[in-house]
């Protein structure tokens, strides 16, 4: 790479992954659990309690302790949940992530459910999941550890005629349609017979502990792996709006098409308010079949599904744009911190960020802005190989390009470590970009439009590459500037 000044853009490209890897490490999963929770002994402390639930509650009055941990960090939190909590007798567990640990407790059943596109393990998951809770009763305690990517990692449909195969179409379609999380998830959990409180539902007498590493806004957190253990707000109408809106349909499997027509599609668990009490007329077989909500539960506006359960949020993306900032502010730069952008269009949030670090940076030479969210990208053909953030990059590629000579640096990745259906967390473009890409074959213009962005950062070595984190806060993206001329 050509030096600038007496700095290179490849330097700019290291310390921007550094500040990437960096503020991953330091929002561990066991230095989050010790932060908010403490066993001592039988009793489990809650450092900070937010009002929902207990300070503490005493494992010696449950008989049985399970443990159903779901999405990509349910590995590591279920690792430091049994390092820290001793009792064994009577724990047994179900773990479903993308992928299998290495080591594993014979208490435990371990599935690895597929992303992001459900599997058969998926769906043993939840069945198995759904036979353990029917065994619930007054003296269980239930820890829910869930993380992003529980969506597709864990589901099975509500009705039980629909396949795996029209599940994984559904899926599909969803993560085409650009629509934001909070919508799609609106949508799995009308769907599933294990989301929007239908776990939390399957063991109604049961003490429940949801702790929770959210890979959505915290605004929106009955939208982690689709809400299982959270009572959900969303309804019917909704869901029947957000086909229209999106198209979807037509282009549904004739079954689920079918079931989302149905007259009597149930409401989902949760508070609704004025709606009065629904008992679907559905062909329910086994452990798929929804429980009555009671005209009290109904007006009152509280299941009592929901009365036992406590929520404990161990670590977010706030946590990582704190960490963030320490370590861009430690290396020397005027750091600003702008989300606003979440859930935008991949492109109209390339322009936005551009523009807003452009206008900062006349101030401000030496500048990081940090930005944290998830953007949407619109599929209207079989993608490539890539993901949002690669698509992001490029789009800031072309752009900078505007800018030669200039030391300018733009990185976005997932901090899961996974980008779309690459192996890469994302990419980072510089103003040569567009130019190295020619030299080696590539056109920008057509890889974006191609939804094909991999192949071109993987040959210029400006691919991030983590491997699975065993986290999933959501994307980080970082614009960093340095004086053309040294200071």
């Amino acid at each position: 790479m050509t030096p600038v000044g007496d700095s290179t853009l490849e330097d700019l490209h290291t310390t921007a992954t550094e500040i990437f890897t960096g503020a991953l490490a330091a929002c561990s999963i066991a230095s989050a659990f010790d932060r908010r929770l403490q066993f001592d002994g039988n009793v489990l402390h809650r450092l900070l309690p937010d009002g929902s639930g207990p300070a503490e509650i005493d494992l010696a009055n449950y008989k049985r302790i399970y443990v159903i941990a779901m999405g990509k960090a349910a590995a590591p939190m279920l690792e430091v949940l049994l390092d820290r909590m001793k009792r064994r007798k009577g724990l047994r567990g179900i773990c479903c992530s993308n992928q299998l640990p290495k080591s594993r407790n014979w208490r435990f059943r371990y599935f690895e459910g597929g992303h992001p596109e459900p599997n058969e393990d998926s769906f043993a998951a939840a069945r198995a999941t759904l036979a353990m809770l029917k065994k619930a009763k007054k003296d269980t305690l239930i820890f829910f550890l869930i993380s992003g990517g529980g969506s597709a990692m864990f589901d099975l449909p509500l009705d039980p005629r629909i396949t795996l195969d029209e599940t994984i179409m559904f899926h599909r379609l969803l993560l085409a349609s650009g629509a934001p999380i909070n919508e799609v998830n609106t949508l799995r959990k009308h769907f599933s017979a294990v989301k929007g409180g239908r776990l939390a539902m399957a063991a109604p007498e049961a003490g429940k502990v949801s702790l929770l590493v959210p890979d959505v806004p915290l605004r929106s957190l009955d939208a982690l792996s689709s809400g299982p253990t959270s009572p959900d707000h969303s309804t019917v109408a909704e869901v029947r709006e957000l086909l229209t809106r999106y198209e979807l349909s037509a282009k549904l499997p004739p079954s689920i098409r079918a079931f989302f027509e149905r007259e009597d599609l149930p409401e989902s668990p949760g508070n609704k308010g004025w709606r009065p009490p629904f008992f679907p007329r559905m062909p329910w077989t086994g452990t798929a079949a929804p429980r009555r909500v009671t005209a009290a539960a109904a007006m009152s506006g509280e299941d009592e599904a929901f009365s036992h359960s406590v929520f404990e949020i161990l670590v977010s993306s706030h946590d990582l744009v704190e960490n963030t900032r320490a370590l861009a502010q430690e290396a020397g730069y005027y750091t600003v911190v702008d989300n606003s952008c979440d859930d935008w269009d991949y492109a109209d949030a390339a322009r936005y960020l551009l523009q807003r670090f452009h206008a900062l940076r006349t101030a401000h030479p030496r500048l990081c802005l940090i930005s944290v969210g998830e953007v949407t990208v619109k599929l209207d053909r079989i993608p490539g190989a890539g993901g949002r953030n690669q698509q992001f990059a490029m789009v800031c590629a072309l752009e900078l390009e505007h800018h030669p000579g200039e030391r300018l640096t733009v990185l976005s990745a997932g901090s899961d470590g996974i980008d779309g259906n690459t192996k890469s967390a994302g990419a980072i473009a510089d103003p040569t970009t567009v130019t190295r890409a020619h030299v080696f074959g590539f056109h920008l213009k057509e890889s974006l439009t191609a939804f094909n962005a991999c192949p071109m950062f993987t040959a210029l070595g400006d691919s991030v590459v983590t491997g699975p984190t065993g986290h999933n806060l959501r994307d980080l993206r970082l614009l960093i500037a340095e004086p053309t001329e040294p200071q």
